[in-house]
């Protein structure tokens, strides 16, 4: 990892803490709903904290894996029951991107 890319990690990380989740994945699991509401959130703030309320950790990384890949975002941070995405836009809306308004 370059040292551009360790603090564009750091920085996203700063960001994401300030966050209050956006949507909670509980019981059922990713839903059509649940998934159509991680693609607007990600779509409107490019960056979103999520809380996974499903269990055990394996239970949780299963789950957050498959966000990962079903909603094409990385993952910047995962701690306990709560992880940060992050998926770019190419015209990102300044009033609403956590990663260019000020919070």
């Amino acid at each position: 990892m370059s040292k551009k890319a360790s603090w564009d990690i750091k920085q996203l990380r700063a960001i994401g803490h300030k966050l209050k989740p956006v949507v909670t994945i509980a019981g059922n699991g990713l839903t059509e709903g649940v998934i159509a509401e991680l693609d607007r959130a990600l779509n409107d703030h490019e960056l979103i904290k999520i809380k996974l309320a499903v269990g055990s950790r394996e239970a949780r990384s299963t789950v957050a894996a498959e966000i990962c890949e079903r909603s094409g975002a990385e993952m910047v941070q995962s701690i306990g029951n709560v992880m940060v995405i992050l998926r770019r836009t190419d015209k990102p809306d300044p009033r609403l991107s956590n990663l260019i308004r000020r919070l």
